[in-house]
C-alpha cells in the first residue's frame, strides 16, 4: 500500500535526497529508506561518519512517523547505537517500525543494515504537532 503523505514528505526532503537516499517502502507503521555510502561520507578512520548513518535512520523514522497523514509529526528525541562500521560503497538500508503511539507521542525503532549485518540501532521519539488554524 503506497501512502501518499510519506512519499510527498520525502519528495520535498532536499537534505535526504541530496545524500542519495531513496524511499523504498512506506506502509502503516513501517518505512524503509536506503543510501549508498559515498566518498564524502567517510571520516578520518576510513569509515562512514556516524552522522550520516544517524541521518539515514532519522529519515526512515520521519517517514514512518508521517505515513498515516494524520498531521505533521516531528522528532522529539532520538538515540543511536553504532554496532558495526560501514565503508564507502556500502548500501545501507534503514527499516523503521512503529512500536507504540500514545496521544500525540510515539516510539519508533530503526535498524540500519548492510546486507544481513546490523550497522546501527536507533530509537526515535515523535510528537505530532497541533493543527494550525
Amino acid at each position: 500500500m503506497r501512502n501518499e503523505a510519506a512519499w510527498t514528505m520525502f519528495e520535498a526532503d532536499r537534505a535526504s535526497k541530496n545524500l542519495g537516499m531513496r524511499l523504498v517502502r512506506a506502509d502503516l507503521g513501517i518505512a524503509v529508506v536506503e543510501m549508498a555510502v559515498g566518498p564524502l561520507m567517510v571520516n578520518g578512520h576510513g569509515i562512514a561518519h556516524g552522522g550520516f548513518v544517524f541521518t539515514l535512520a532519522d529519515t526512515a523514522f520521519a517517514c514512518a512517523c508521517n505515513v498515516d497523514g494524520r498531521g505533521v509529526t516531528v522528532a522529539s528525541g532520538a538515540d543511536v547505537t553504532f554496532v558495526a562500521p560501514a565503508r564507502e560503497g556500502d548500501l545501507l538500508v534503514a527499516t523503521a517500525e512503529e512500536r507504540t503511539v500514545f496521544g500525540r507521542s510515539g516510539l519508533y525503532d530503526v535498524t540500519v543494515r548492510r546486507g544481513g549485518e546490523v550497522v546501527a540501532e536507533f530509537r526515535g521519539r515523535s510528537r505530532t504537532l497541533p493543527a494550525r488554524a
